[in-house]
């Protein structure tokens, strides 16, 4: 099946995201994945004993993210979407890239954060990477504005 991949974090641009994925995805009667990747915590040497306390901490934004992705798929659903959810833990760009090409994903959905006139000018560093790694078409959609295709 056609998917569309659209990592989200739950920001604001995550709608403009989900929104565009929704699109292409009716565009050639595909579906949406929606990932959150969590990214743990690194603790440097000195911090090792505190290892336990930072997996601890990483299951509950897992469990929490899978609830929050739980309610955006039943949204979707209930709008006739097929839409399924994903989370991960690890490096968020490794882990969109590794999904889309496992996926067979067709295009991958990312937002862009622009919240300064300086950081409109660059992509942010997640999407960034995924537009250097990814082997599918990606589209940017920066908050408030119209996808860019890439």
């Amino acid at each position: 099946m056609n998917t569309v991949l659209a990592p989200i974090d739950f920001s604001r641009a995550s709608r403009g995201v989900i929104d565009e994925a929704i699109r292409l995805a009716r565009s050639f009667e595909g579906r949406v994945v929606l990932l959150h990747v969590v990214k743990p915590p690194s603790l440097a040497s000195e911090l090792a004993p505190l290892a336990g306390a930072a997996e601890d901490m990483t299951a509950e934004v897992e469990r929490v993210a899978r609830a929050q992705l739980h309610l955006v798929q039943r949204r979707l659903m209930k709008r006739g979407i097929s839409v399924e959810t994903l989370c991960k833990t690890g490096s968020p760009i490794r882990c969109i890239v590794e999904h889309a090409e496992a996926q067979a994903a067709r295009y991958i959905v990312v937002g862009a954060h622009g919240r300064s006139a300086l950081r409109r000018l660059v992509v942010g560093g997640t999407a960034s990477g995924v537009l250097k790694k990814a082997a599918c078409p990606v589209v940017v959609v920066p908050p408030g504005k119209k996808a860019l295709a890439a």
